[in-house]
């Protein structure tokens, strides 16, 4: 599976030519499922207005950004219903969206729903994260970033899917603790591969090969 990891969504060209090329085709020819599961277990949005502004495409720039078709699949509903009503349409579908929200939270239904056992068989497929969504991908996480814990004391550790953690929103004005001392704190407790990225930021991991891509500011950090 090829990979978009973002910050803040596909929010400028340089990122969205990272996306076609991924794509091998317009946008518009392609079909998504939007992936909201993450935001409800984030302390800060959870359910409601958030949730509604990422599937509709309101606020983000993940869902709006002019696909043939956006459903939704929702990670929690997933283990009610047999696996031949939803794994036929991840399969046949070209974008998987990931909201942003609570990594640990995404990874837990992740693993419960199966997802996290298909997606290494989605040759074809291309995966976007936001934020959380996008932190789900690397080996941790880091405590700055835990919101949520399994009530059932599961091991709810992120995916690995990467080899490398990342720092997100570096120096968002409305998030004045993702400051860079900040991340190089982070980043020492982490002890691995590291980035700390800001919202014109994003990874393309494609074939192994990992480029970052930019019109802002990003570092790698010891």
């Amino acid at each position: 599976m090829k990979l978009l990891l973002t910050s803040a969504g596909v929010r400028n060209p340089s990122i969205r030519a990272a996306l076609d090329d991924l794509l091998g085709r317009p946008v518009a020819d392609c079909t998504a499922l939007c992936i909201p599961t993450a935001l409800y277990g984030h302390p800060w949005v959870g359910p409601g207005l958030n949730a509604w502004n990422f599937i509709t495409g309101t606020t983000d720039h993940m869902t709006g950004i002019g696909w043939k078709s956006v459903g939704v699949l929702e990670l929690t509903a997933l283990p009610s219903i047999p696996q031949e009503r939803w794994v036929p349409l991840v399969r046949e579908t070209d974008v998987l969206l990931a909201a942003g929200g609570d990594a640990l939270y995404l990874a837990y239904w992740m693993r419960r729903s199966g997802l996290a056992d298909l997606l290494p068989s989605l040759d074809d497929s291309v995966y976007v994260g936001m934020s959380g969504g996008s932190m789900v991908m690397t080996p941790r996480v880091g405590e700055e970033f835990v919101g949520w814990t399994a009530p059932d004391g599961d091991d709810v550790t992120t995916l690995g899917v990467v080899d490398f953690s990342m720092f997100p929103h570096l120096d968002n004005p409305e998030l004045p603790d993702n400051t860079q001392a900040a991340a190089e704190r982070w980043a020492a407790r982490l002890g691995g591969p590291a980035y700390a990225v800001d919202d014109e930021t994003a990874f393309v991991v494609d074939g192994g090969v990992v480029d970052v891509v930019s019109e802002g500011t990003w570092r790698k950090l010891a």
